[in-house]
């Protein structure tokens, strides 16, 4: 099986990353990193480069599908070569999976017409935009389409795609061998549990965290 995970200025590290060192690892997974051109992006915070080995043209029918978030993802809202391999490369996947904002371009695409799917939690309402129905969940999965909230709900989406293609034995040992055991200094990963000043806070940044 193929894994293609698309690549673009301006992504979210961990949104790439965080599903890749889970996926990376199982049995007979081949993952590739695609993009418009090869060469390497740089992440949000531009210290990070990312290396794209294929083009989109390379890589025609993946098995499995992950697009990124992040403020690059405003660039990819429109009808253009992203947008057309990932109908192309729809068609024939098995799975197709969204992590954080990469669900906006999932859905701008026309790939999450009247299916449940969530995003970062500041971002859920522009789904419905595109025909998506938002679902204020940390995975959904409808169909063979897989979305993931805001960034670290990333590795949740994989490990729920690792127990889907090989079963929950294999899922819990990539579990256990990267050691997910998250134990959070503070109870303000949700909008839910945070105090309503750091809620304030992350509003008030909301520009320079979507775009």
């Amino acid at each position: 099986m193929q894994l293609a995970i698309v690549l673009f200025e301006r992504l979210t590290a961990l949104d790439a990353i965080g599903p890749y060192d889970v996926l990376s690892r199982v049995p007979g997974l081949e993952v590739v990193f695609v993009g418009e051109r090869t060469g390497s992006v740089r992440t949000e915070v531009g210290s990070l480069g990312l290396n794209v080995d294929a083009t989109f043209a390379d890589v025609p029918r993946p098995d499995v599908i992950l697009v990124p978030g992040g403020p690059g993802q405003n660039d990819h809202m429109t009808d253009g070569p992203l947008h057309r391999w990932l109908r192309d490369a729809d068609a024939t996947s098995t799975w197709t999976t969204s992590v954080c904002t990469g669900s906006l371009i999932l859905a701008a695409a026309g790939l999450l017409d009247g299916r449940r799917a969530t995003s970062h939690w500041l971002a859920l309402d522009g789904l419905a935009d595109f025909g998506a129905i938002p679902a204020e969940e940390r995975v959904v999965r409808d169909g063979k389409y897989v979305t993931a909230a805001g960034v670290s709900a990333g590795i949740d989406m994989a490990l729920t795609l690792v127990g889907e293609m090989a079963g929950a034995t294999v899922a819990q040992a990539v579990q256990l061998g990267i050691e997910y055991d998250p134990h959070p200094p503070y109870q303000a990963g949700s909008p839910r549990t945070a105090p309503p000043e750091v809620v304030a806070v992350v509003r008030g940044v909301r520009d320079s965290i979507l775009n």
